[in-house]
């Protein structure tokens, strides 16, 4: 490809990636980075987190991502929030970079190419189904990062250079392992040239797996409870419908792709895509009942994640193709209320944060305010308790206390469940943890003091004042005290 042409693709997907940032937002901390932001804080600083590393310890040490932006920040002495924002935008515009040429080998026309890649830009922050991802977050997350070779790995397979697939996916591996998982699996779908409909036969390899775990403790039962879409069957009617009708639109893309005498690549690509889904479906059936519940954390059905981004691709490659074309204004049409909406829904999902959260910015959030001044004014060994659904509160916005104050915590109710339900021996620290917290906001300074006494606690976040405890900070929502 000639130099020029390189570097106007390079603009034009730069241009999508920014403006994806715009329309989804962008924040700091939030969500899955109250696990993976801690993990790279403290390579920076290992003074951090005395207590309860473990919970985002056991989920980061498995792959090399905190290690590398860590590394990353050290050798170009950015801040950390530059640094965080920098590797967001990165990992945007590699994702599209991977869908450019993707659709390249799908569908014949520039429109149809370029549609395709503007429409996964608009649609990131969609979620997937009831797996409770979203295509891509709207922060750095090691699963967007592994994203990006894996979809350059598709093309790679649909050219049987399996050298070049094998090394993509090892990429992917050591990013996100799940990821790379659930990725390696579609492509040896999409490698695999017996006919499609004989793939689900082949779930029953899952079956012998279940034998390879012990039985879980107490703990972890009540960790798995707490996780309503691990199980298929407590998925929400609409989120069903979530999981059938994209595969009904791939597998009607890939005829009309066939009739219309596009590549041949396209059409495979949506068959293998619907057989992958069925496979994981079973899957996922499988895990629910009792016999299997052991391999429920690992999640069968996030493997929509993969047919959820390559099937906004086919749609919006499809309309560029034969709606949009070279017309402006249809363009304009199409992704104006596309961007509008999808940006209200963010504005909707984060209300009391700025909706890009610009490194160095204060923040808006009285609470996002206290962790802020916690992280300089507390010591580096304080250990902090504060209401375990914090994170659910109103204006905390789903931000993680140990990515923004930078101190240890005592185990909450929203996050660590989740870490506690994939590594059952932390099942029941997270569990005694919880329940010494339980009716936490009619605490007084007795059960603070018992907090310290059984787990080492020294410092409380509160919503009310609290007689006989010293509280050097506080704003409207929140109290920091200390236990003296």
């Amino acid at each position: 490809m000639p130099e020029k042409k390189l570097r106007a693709d390079a603009l034009l997907l730069l241009g999508l990636a920014v403006l994806a940032i715009a329309v989804n937002g962008y924040h700091l901390g939030a969500e899955d980075q109250a696990i993976y932001l801690p993990a790279i804080k403290q390579h920076l600083d290992p003074a951090l987190y005395p207590a309860n590393a473990e919970f985002f310890q056991a989920q980061t040490g498995p792959t090399l991502t905190d290690d590398l932006i860590a590394a990353s920040i050290r050798v170009s002495h950015l801040p950390l929030e530059w640094g965080m924002l920098l590797w967001h935008a990165a990992s945007l515009f590699g994702l599209l970079a991977g869908c450019l040429r993707l659709s390249r080998r799908c569908f014949p026309s520039a429109a149809g190419q370029w549609a395709a890649v503007a429409t996964v830009a608009g649609v990131l922050a969609t979620p997937v189904a009831g797996t409770h991802v979203l295509i891509a977050t709207q922060y750095l997350h090691p699963r967007t990062l592994a994203a990006v070779p894996l979809m350059f790995a598709v093309v790679e397979v649909l050219d049987r250079r399996w050298l070049r697939a094998g090394l993509l996916l090892a990429l992917a591996a050591i990013l996100h392992v799940q990821m790379a998982f659930f990725g390696g699996l579609f492509l040896i779908f999409l490698a695999w040239r017996a006919p499609a409909k004989q793939a689900p036969a082949f779930a029953a390899l899952l079956f012998p797996l279940a034998f390879l775990f012990e039985r879980a403790p107490a703990a972890w039962d009540e960790a798995v409870r707490t996780r309503s879409h691990y199980f298929l069957m407590r998925w929400h009617w609409y989120e069903l419908v979530g999981l059938a009708a994209p595969l009904i639109l791939l597998w009607w893309f890939g005829e009309v792709g066939k009739r219309a005498g596009w590549p041949a690549s396209g059409g495979h690509l949506c068959r293998r895509l619907v057989a992958f889904a069925a496979f994981s479906t079973l899957g996922a059936l499988v895990v629910s009942t009792p016999q299997f519940v052991r391999l429920a954390p690992f999640q069968p059905m996030r493997s929509l994640h993969i047919v959820y981004l390559l099937f906004f691709l086919f749609l919006g490659g499809m309309l560029g193709h034969v709606l949009l074309q070279g017309k402006p204004l249809r363009w304009l049409m199409l992704f104006l209320p596309l961007a509008a909406g999808m940006f209200f829904a963010q504005r909707r999902e984060f209300p009391a944060s700025a909706h890009i959260e610009w490194p160095g910015a204060a923040p808006r959030s009285p609470w996002q305010q206290a962790f802020v001044w916690i992280r300089g004014n507390t010591p580096k060994d304080a250990l902090f308790a504060l209401d375990p659904w914090y994170m659910r509160r109103p204006g905390v916005d789903n931000h993680g206390f140990r990515a923004l104050a930078e101190r240890s915590s005592l185990a909450d109710r929203v996050k660590d469940p989740g870490v506690s339900a994939l590594f059952p021996p932390l099942a029941g620290t997270w569990l005694a943890q919880t329940r010494a917290q339980d009716g936490w906001r009619d605490f007084d300074a007795l059960d603070f003091h018992l907090l310290k006494h059984n787990y080492g606690v020294t410092w409380v976040v509160v919503e009310r004042p609290v007689p006989d405890l010293n509280c050097p900070y506080r704003n409207e929502a929140v109290l920091v005290c200390r236990i003296d």
